[in-house]
C-alpha cells in the first residue's frame, strides 16, 4: 500500500506540474526549440500522468477486482495513447523543414 502512495505522489509532483505548465504554454524560452509544439506535448504528458491516479485510486479505495481491472485497462489505454501521440508530435516536429536563420 505504501508503494502505491509513493508512486502516486511521485507522479503527481513531477508529471502533473510539467504537463500543466506545457499545456498552458508556460515554458522557458531556452526549451521552446526542443519542445515545440509545446501545448500538444503538455496535453500528451497529462494523458500519461492520468495513468497513475486511474490505476492507484481504485486499489487504494479497496475497489472490487473487476473495477480494478477495468481501471487498469483504462489507465493502460491512456498511457499508450499519450505515448503514441507524444511520439507522433515529436516525429512531425523533426520532419518539418528548417527555416533559414535570420542574419545569415
Amino acid at each position: 500500500m505504501r508503494w502505491r502512495w509513493i508512486g502516486l505522489t511521485g507522479f503527481t509532483l513531477t508529471l502533473l506540474p510539467i504537463g500543466l505548465a506545457m499545456a498552458a504554454d508556460r515554458v522557458p524560452e531556452r526549451l521552446r526549440g526542443r519542445l515545440t509544439p509545446v501545448r500538444p506535448h503538455g496535453w500528451f504528458l497529462l494523458m500519461i500522468y492520468a495513468t497513475a491516479p486511474v490505476n492507484a485510486l481504485p486499489r487504494l479505495a479497496g475497489a472490487s477486482p473487476d473495477a480494478t481491472l477495468a481501471c487498469t485497462a483504462v489507465g493502460g489505454a491512456f498511457a499508450v495513447t499519450g505515448c503514441l501521440f507524444l511520439g507522433f508530435a515529436t516525429y512531425t516536429r523533426d520532419r518539418r523543414p528548417v527555416a533559414a536563420r535570420e542574419g545569415s
